[in-house]
């Protein structure tokens, strides 16, 4: 490729990282994040799931909708009330409304410091919700149909 194609590039203006050094960047990233799938799978395999789920979200929003089984703690509550809800020795996955919010970044953060280990629930509640995973309300559970766009309609799993 010349460098007359690479500069007009957008994609290529910056060239792509050594193999080893992405494959660090991506061995990492899994490290913070879990997305919605895997965290569904997780919770609803036999026994126990091995972590907690997190909604930071205030209590409008939880009443409005949260993850079946979630604890319900806003991140500014987390400094008070953390170690009297959760267990340090059980990985804790964070979540918030969706991609365009950055409350359960700052509830992972917020527990981080307070020594417990953390993912951040990529997509939050919006893309739960769109998979077509079940949630409850202050009304009771509900679900609804996947979204085309962001899961499969007719299979178990993107396969991904």
């Amino acid at each position: 490729m010349s460098s007359t194609t690479t500069a007009a590039n957008p994609v290529l203006r910056v060239a792509p990282a050594v193999p080893a050094a992405a494959a660090a960047h991506f061995r990492a990233s899994l490290a913070f994040h879990a997305d919605v799938s895997d965290v569904a799978a997780g919770l609803t395999a036999e026994g126990d799931p091995g972590f907690v789920v997190v909604d930071s979200r205030s209590t409008e929003s939880w009443d409005q909708g949260h993850i079946p089984g979630a604890v319900h703690l806003p991140t500014a509550l987390i400094p008070e009330q953390a170690g009297q809800l959760l267990d340090k020795s059980v990985p804790v996955v964070t979540y918030c409304w969706g991609p365009g919010c950055n409350g359960a970044t700052r509830a992972a953060l917020a527990l981080a410091e307070r020594g417990y280990q953390v993912k951040e629930m990529l997509g939050g509640f919006e893309y739960w919700v769109r998979e077509g995973f079940a949630y409850e309300t202050w009304q009771g559970r509900e679900r609804r149909d996947a979204d085309a766009l962001t899961a499969p309609v007719k299979a178990g799993d993107c396969g991904c």
